[in-house]
């Protein structure tokens, strides 16, 4: 691939657009960080994920681009400076660095195919949050209580089946709840089980392409997190936790209306997500053929 170098002032326009936009997003997450609130809806795309905020603000413009002048990525992890006198100074994604992510490249792309080449299934309720507390005296969010009550929150369980594909989010079910789960999940079974409709599935769109972060360019890396929080909202409205003093409203999946109601908009996140599942997805197959021709998997 070659390279292609952005002037100064074309990227220096488009980072500080990022950081606009990241603005939005997280800044009222910043505001009560500081405050030292805690949020538990929110809180869960940085704690669980790990990626902090000011990861999130540095602009990266993908790989096979040089930025002019860009001094303060001298030194960033996966970057390269030219300096040769061939021309300005620039930085850019260092070769090296995509060779020595190959092995994760080729994961995610593997995962992702396997994914996208699956039906989606619709008929999970968002009840790995229930199966996380069944039977159980602790609760993942100590701040807030349960809708329905230990009591109730098991009958919801016992009276449905646990159809779980994500083994992220089964890992954490309760002992007791395990076992009524319809398949046994394991971390070495993840490509086979993942499909489409799964909202962890969708969610985790953005683990994936942070993992690939400076390879990929931050507008997907945005678009995948901004996903993520429609889907964490979603996912803890249907969770068993009253969480009306934040302002969300229930969706009572313990009722036929609303499971009707969480399938419709776990359908349209999983519609957001195809198309950005996609782009990561092609992201990865062109970074793969950017490598040296015998390192390449013979997949791709």
């Amino acid at each position: 691939m070659e390279t292609r170098l952005v002037p100064e002032p074309q990227w220096r326009a488009r980072a500080q657009e990022h950081r606009d936009r990241v603005e939005t997003l997280v800044g009222p997450y910043l505001q009560r960080r500081a405050a030292g609130s805690k949020h538990p809806v929110i809180d869960f795309l940085f704690t669980y994920y790990g990626h902090k905020p000011a990861q999130l603000r540095r602009w990266h413009p993908g790989y096979g681009v040089a930025l002019e002048n860009a001094r303060e990525y001298d030194g960033a992890r996966g970057y390269r400076g030219r300096e040769d006198g061939s021309g300005p100074p620039a930085w850019t994604a260092d070769p090296a660095y995509l060779l020595r992510r190959r092995d994760t490249i080729e994961f995610v792309a593997n995962l992702l195919h396997a994914t996208a080449s699956r039906p989606a299934r619709l008929s999970c309720f968002g009840l790995h949050e229930w199966a996380m507390v069944y039977r159980s005296q602790e609760v993942r969010h100590q701040q807030v209580p349960l809708r329905l009550g230990s009591a109730g929150t098991d009958a919801v369980v016992e009276s449905m089946s646990l159809r779980c594909t994500h083994f992220d989010a089964f890992r954490f079910f309760t002992p007791d709840a395990v076992p009524r789960n319809t398949d046994p999940l394991t971390r070495d079974t993840q490509v086979l089980r993942e499909q489409p409709g799964c909202l962890h599935a969708n969610m985790d769109l953005y683990k994936w392409a942070f993992k690939l972060v400076p390879l990929v360019d931050s507008a997907l890396l945005l678009d995948c997190f901004e996903l993520a929080c429609t889907a964490r909202e979603l996912d803890m409205r249907a969770s068993p936790y009253d969480l009306s003093e934040y302002g969300y409203e229930p969706i009572a999946i313990e009722t036929p209306s609303g499971r009707a109601d969480y399938v419709r908009q776990q359908s349209d996140v999983a519609d957001q997500a195809d198309g950005l599942r996609t782009r990561l997805l092609t992201a990865c197959r062109e970074l793969l053929t950017c490598l040296p021709e015998d390192t390449r998997p013979r997949a791709f």
